[in-house]
């Protein structure tokens, strides 16, 4: 039996929606009533989804055709969505490389994309959530925020500053029913993940089948995590049962972190 997640009919934003991790918590939201608004760059990929996510649950949701690490793209997604209930902040990694090579522009540019973008639509929904006394905040970052690697400095340092960030705001709103969370996704069998395990088998001079075995070797579940998975929790996270659990930094990993905290 299904949970009533007593979100039926609020307003959601969800970023980076059209495929992977975004679209699987579109479709939840969508299960559960919620009137979604999909964003990502590339309409026509939106629209498919859009039309897949209605099929399956009933409820298609709206969609708009944005760069939300632009400010111009921010202005188009509020425009069609202005009082959202719900927020989910999400956007593609910058690309891996050498710390010694790197430029500022190669660093503003992460920033811009994986921390100021998030904050700025925080910034401009915040205030109306806490008037309504009712928002679901949701930063989707990566699991290299507990455990980072060097060759993914951008990454390591943008989302790192988002992490500080929601971290501080949070508490400031919780009295007014307003959440805002961090989930740091692990290994989940995307079309992200897939590319990058193609990359290391050509690199490798293997087939794919062994990559993925031997990247799934690395997490004690010795599976990836299924989209759905992840929806699901996150759309927990935006329930009216949540309210209680702010400032947080979800890590769903399958156990591949090894750490306590």
């Amino acid at each position: 039996m299904q949970v009533d997640l007593g979100i039926a009919g609020r307003k959601a934003i969800v970023c980076g929606a059209s495929k992977g991790l975004g679209r699987a918590v579109a479709t939840a939201l969508a299960a559960d009533g919620v009137d979604v608004l999909m964003a990502a760059r590339g309409g026509e990929q939106l629209e498919a989804t859009a039309k897949a996510i209605g099929v399956a649950t009933g409820l298609a949701p709206r969609w708009v055709a944005a760069d939300v690490t632009t400010e111009a793209g921010r202005a188009t997604l509020l425009d069609a969505c202005p009082e959202p209930d719900i927020l989910i902040n999400n956007a593609g990694g910058p690309p891996p490389g050498d710390f010694r090579k790197l430029t500022r522009d190669d660093w503003i540019k992460a920033l811009d994309a994986n921390m100021l973008s998030a904050i700025d639509l925080i910034q401009k929904t915040l205030g109306g959530m806490v008037e309504r006394r009712f928002g679901r905040i949701v930063c989707i970052t990566s699991h290299m925020v507990k455990s980072p690697a060097s060759i993914l400095s951008l990454s390591n340092g943008a989302r790192a500053g988002l992490t500080g960030f929601v971290g501080g705001i949070a508490r400031d709103v919780a009295q007014h029913n307003v959440t805002l969370n961090n989930v740091l996704p692990g290994q989940f069998d995307t079309d992200r993940l897939r590319g990058n395990q193609q990359a290391v088998a050509a690199t490798r001079k293997v087939d794919l089948a062994s990559v993925r075995a031997d990247f799934a070797k690395q997490i004690p579940a010795r599976r990836f995590g299924d989209p759905t998975e992840f929806g699901a929790i996150c759309a927990f996270l935006c329930s009216a049962h949540a309210g209680f659990i702010t400032g947080q930094n979800l890590l769903i990993d399958g156990g591949q972190f090894p750490g306590l905290m």
